[in-house]
């Protein structure tokens, strides 16, 4: 039980701290343009690939048979696409016809919620991590909080832009970290079962995170500018993200 809380704690704090992190420096940049938001989305989306690549799916695969990881990945992309669809219905009528700022300040909180869904598996890879290593479950934790903060920027800004005060700004954004926690207790209570319901774990958070890079950030960055900084974001990231999980 006190493992299970430790774990929990772990995972509140770094998912929380990333995010709040990246918020507070959204909160006080002015620099907003979209060549800068694009680059650091990339940097997220790359950062998350590492993890995907080097930690998360050799982890299953090392612990359990290749069908069982595709299909803890295949049902993670899945859970995310349905969740992105009941979102974009909900919030899809209500941006309409709405001044500029209003635009900006929904897309916000569209993002923060989003972001709170996405944050669940992310908990449920550290906490399954740790029941699979402790080296595992630091690295995995340590390149969610770096990649949190990117996320808790692209969360504040059309806030701010929408007009938002800043402690609401907070809020949402530590509201979003939270979720971290919750798949941390997850995946450290379900993964007490055996070591094949952690790769599944372990392969549920792939999938989930490869849908984010995949189906969100990298397309998002790249409408948002068209120019080089996207891929060198993307690079720089995945670069990164290799040595945090060496390390």
């Amino acid at each position: 039980m006190q493992e299970i809380m430790n774990t929990t704690i772990l995972g509140l704090f770094f998912g929380t701290i990333g995010t709040t992190l990246g918020g507070i420096i959204g909160c006080i940049i002015k620099n907003n343009s979209n060549k800068f938001l694009s680059f650091i989305l990339s940097f997220a989306a790359g950062l998350m690939m590492a993890v995907i690549c080097f930690d998360l799916i050799p982890e299953a695969l090392e612990i359990s048979k290749i069908s069982q990881t595709i299909i803890g990945i295949f049902i993670g992309i899945i859970v995310m696409i349905f969740c992105d669809l009941i979102v974009d219905r909900k919030f899809k009528n209500k941006t309409k016809d709405l001044g500029v700022k209003r635009n900006l300040l929904k897309t916000g909180i569209i993002v923060s919620i989003g972001l709170a869904i996405h944050n669940v598996p992310e908990g449920l890879a550290i906490g399954s991590g740790f029941d699979a290593s402790l080296k595992l479950g630091y690295s995995l934790a340590l390149a969610i909080c770096f990649h949190d903060i990117p996320e808790g920027i692209s969360m504040a800004v059309p806030m701010k832009s929408g007009g938002m005060k800043v402690y609401k700004i907070m809020f949402y954004v530590i509201l979003s970290g939270l979720a971290t926690g919750l798949g941390a207790l997850i995946g450290s209570i379900v993964g007490k079962v055996s070591e094949q319901v952690i790769a599944i774990c372990l392969s549920f958070a792939a999938g989930a995170m490869l849908y984010i890079v995949s189906g969100e950030l990298i397309p998002e960055s790249n409408k948002l500018y068209k120019g080089r900084m996207s891929a060198l974001g993307n690079m720089l990231g995945f670069v990164i993200g290799i040595c945090v999980t060496i390390l």
